[in-house]
């Protein structure tokens, strides 16, 4: 199966601990997002796990222990934007301690196996078009030769967002800025020996040489290991995602990071609690599993050997 460390939450920068016992216990306890005290055992297993995606903003705690991680083909996702902590409130400095982490990570990895997510971008009277393009290029000069692959989108509303996202004062969105831009920050990446590519992105970048892209990219990890994978398409996705199938081993409302624009963070007092209730021993991300609970073992195995994972807890 492929690993997804996580959608929901930022498990490189703030549970990296656990995630790591994780792995040297051999599984993790995931509760279902739609029936909480179902919980599904999910085998961690190299002979199982044929290749991980991590998506983080910080993955500081997890560089001194990548060779923990020898085993796994892993993938990072790491999304380095210009924004600053009006935006982006729990983050260290970009320039000074991110950027130098990402090319740490590079230089572990390689550059196919750390994708820069410039995501999501959205407009402010500070965050202009013309910002924009400048604080890209700052940022692309110093990851090139660090990374193949650029992501992008642009902003989607969902549930909770607009209202965390009302001081900033977000402009309406305008395609034809949007199409501007992505063609200015495709000129720019390719100048620094980048392809851009979009993420579950509507808007048709086709003109700018954009494509729609795979987070979760079963191609790429074919391309890694010398070998065909039998994967299938993600199902719950938005229609425009690229995405093969995953297991997500994340728990929303329990990220940190705080930011505006989050759509896997809603209830602020359910975040407090959910980490006051995290312990790095457990198999769960959140809390022990109890009386009520019922551990569900799904029938999961290596796509190296024809057959399929399941998706959709």
């Amino acid at each position: 199966m492929l690993l997804s460390v996580s959608r929901r939450t930022d498990i490189p920068a703030w549970y990296a601990d656990w995630f790591f016992r994780r792995l040297a216990e051999g599984f993790a306890l995931v509760p279902s997002p739609r029936a909480p005290h179902r919980l599904h055992q999910i085998p961690l297993n190299p002979d199982v796990v044929d290749g991980i995606v991590f998506w983080t903003k910080n993955p500081l705690p997890m560089l001194p222990r990548l060779k923990e991680l020898e085993h796994y083909l892993t993938v990072f996702q790491f999304t380095l934007t210009g924004y600053g902590p009006e935006a982006e409130p729990a983050l260290p400095d970009k320039d000074t301690v991110l950027i130098p982490a990402f090319q740490r990570l590079s230089q572990a990895l390689g550059p196919r196996r750390v994708i820069w997510r410039y995501d999501p971008i959205f407009f402010t009277r500070e965050y202009t078009e013309e910002w924009h393009l400048v604080r890209f290029e700052q940022i692309a000069r110093r990851l090139q030769g660090y990374t193949e692959t650029c992501v992008i989108s642009f902003l989607d509303e969902y549930q909770g967002t607009r209202a965390r996202m009302r001081p900033l004062i977000p402009a309406a969105f305008d395609p034809r800025a949007a199409a501007r831009l992505a063609l200015g920050l495709a000129e720019i990446a390719s100048d620094c020996g980048m392809h851009i590519q979009s993420c579950a992105e509507a808007l048709d970048l086709g003109a700018a040489g954009i494509a729609h892209g795979s987070c979760v990219d079963g191609a790429l990890f074919e391309s890694l290991l010398g070998q065909p994978l039998h994967w299938s398409p993600a199902k719950g996705q938005r229609p425009e995602c690229g995405c093969a199938a995953s297991v997500d081993i994340g728990i929303y409302n329990t990220c940190l990071g705080g930011c505006r624009y989050c759509y896997a963070n809603f209830s602020p007092r359910q975040i407090t609690a959910n980490r006051a209730a995290h312990d790095p021993r457990s198999p769960l991300l959140i809390g022990w599993p109890g009386s009520q609970d019922q551990i569900i073992q799904p029938s999961l195995s290596s796509l190296r050997e024809n057959q399929l994972c399941m998706e959709g807890f």
